[in-house]
């Protein structure tokens, strides 16, 4: 009612009014004194500086001056080495050199074994020089955890089986998942596998980056270093069984590294002067290698599978390649460059402007690998009707879902007909005899 009231014309003087009656109706008279909060925000600094005081870090200690009284040291039975990384480290070859003293990344006294500076060997090295007989312990060791190995995985799936486990490992069933990156298949990594066996037969494995190029090696080291089985790859996705007989209570004894160590130091990959040219030679072939278009450019965290046919079906036709690698960790593509040496092989030029040059030699075969187009081509192209049909036959006749590849111990990489089609280097062995049933685990 009181704005019907109001017109334009003494709109300043209504205001004062409606003002004076809202004062006069409620009464509010302004505090002299500011209203001091009964309640403490719990933000307020007073409140956090009496719950929660920030403790004042302990001064730095060396490992040798820790007191290990009265603790338990971790004794484990797994017969190989402890390494940091089993897919990206070779023990054939030695370092020159450590970057840091010989600190155990497990602890102090934590683990009865030593550590070299590279290892935690499963045989104290001292006594191995010294006695004979410790080598042979060392080699019956092995063929026991191959022998129990075969025990727990058990008889061979069944399709319907395989099946089953495959489907319940997808995307859209779970998320458990164990990502395998630069750093490859690490010692910690076979604890997290371990714990995902506890709650299902199967855990999926992702694999991305450095260790992608050479797959068949990160398959070998996934199942002689769990004791499981691989049962189904499809590009870097991997599923690993962990066998019919698997008891979670009477899994081994996997103590976890506290720390990274420090990676030793090796010889130079890159030498002054290429074998078998001079100076003005070498310096010619770098400039060139530069300036050759690149074959392919390689992204951060990729899947790289397809690199070694493809550096081999180049070799075929080019003297140098050159692989763009912008946006890599220098790290990753002399990693790249050192597994592109033992693989295609081929001699390494120069690691400059985040590029990886590779030459093949004076005395390069173009024969050595056969049928290197044809391995590159499936990896792009469809297999026809009459490679399904083979596949098919073969995965058959090993119960629908294993295939044997020789080249490695007796327990080997178990792939399906997905696998051969990804993997050409699988192909060479579709034709091979099969192993008896007293050889099969």
């Amino acid at each position: 009612m009181i704005f019907r009231q109001i017109t334009r014309k003494n709109y300043f003087f209504s205001v004062r009014f409606f003002s004076s009656i809202l004062k006069d109706r409620y009464g509010f008279v302004v505090p002299s004194i500011p209203i001091q909060q009964s309640r403490s925000s719990p933000n307020s600094p007073e409140v956090n500086g009496n719950k929660k005081r920030k403790k004042n870090k302990e001064p730095y200690r060396p490992p040798s001056s820790l007191d290990m009284t009265g603790k338990k040291i971790i004794h484990s039975n797994l017969p190989f080495d402890f390494r940091f990384s089993y897919t990206e480290s070779n023990p054939n070859i030695k370092p020159i050199g450590l970057r840091e003293p010989k600190y155990s990344p497990f602890g102090p006294g934590r683990v009865d074994r030593g550590w070299t500076g590279v290892c935690a060997p499963a045989v104290d090295p001292v006594l191995k020089s010294v006695e004979g007989d410790v080598s042979n312990d060392a080699e019956k060791k092995m063929e026991e955890w191959r022998r129990r190995r075969k025990m727990i995985i058990g008889e061979l799936l069944t399709p319907a089986e395989r099946a089953f486990l495959i489907e319940k490992c997808q995307k859209n069933r779970t998320k458990r998942q164990v990502n395998l990156g630069r750093d490859g298949l690490t010692h910690n990594m076979l604890n997290d596998i371990h714990n995902n066996w506890k709650h299902a037969e199967a855990v999926r494995i992702k694999c991305l980056g450095v260790p992608t190029v050479d797959m068949k090696n990160v398959c070998n080291q996934l199942e002689e270093k769990t004791g499981g089985l691989i049962i189904h790859r499809h590009g870097g996705q991997i599923i690993l069984f962990r066998g019919r007989h698997y008891n979670p209570k009477k899994r081994p004894v996997i103590p976890l590294m506290l720390w990274k160590p420090h990676e030793p130091i090796y010889p130079r990959l890159i030498r002054t002067v290429i074998d078998g040219l001079t100076i003005e030679e070498t310096k010619e072939m770098r400039r060139r290698g530069l300036t050759v278009p690149a074959l392919t450019k390689l992204a951060k965290n990729g899947y790289h599978a397809s690199l070694v046919p493809m550096v081999r079906d180049a070799f075929l036709t080019d003297e140098l390649v050159r692989i763009d690698c912008k946006g890599l960790p220098t790290t990753d593509y002399k990693k790249i460059g050192v597994k592109l040496r033992e693989l295609v092989p081929c001699i390494l030029v120069t690691f400059q402007k985040e590029q990886i040059v590779v030459w093949r030699g004076k005395d390069y075969i173009s024969n050595s690998h056969i049928n290197s187009e044809e391995k590159s081509f499936s990896l792009v192209s469809k297999s026809d009707q009459s490679t399904e049909k083979r596949l098919t036959d073969i995965s058959t006749h090993n119960s629908g879902c294993y295939i044997h590849d020789q080249s490695s111990d007796n327990d080997s990489i178990i792939s399906d007909t997905e696998d051969l089609e990804m993997d050409p280097r699988i192909e060479e062995h579709v034709n091979t005899p099969q192993c008896s049933s007293e050889e099969c685990p």
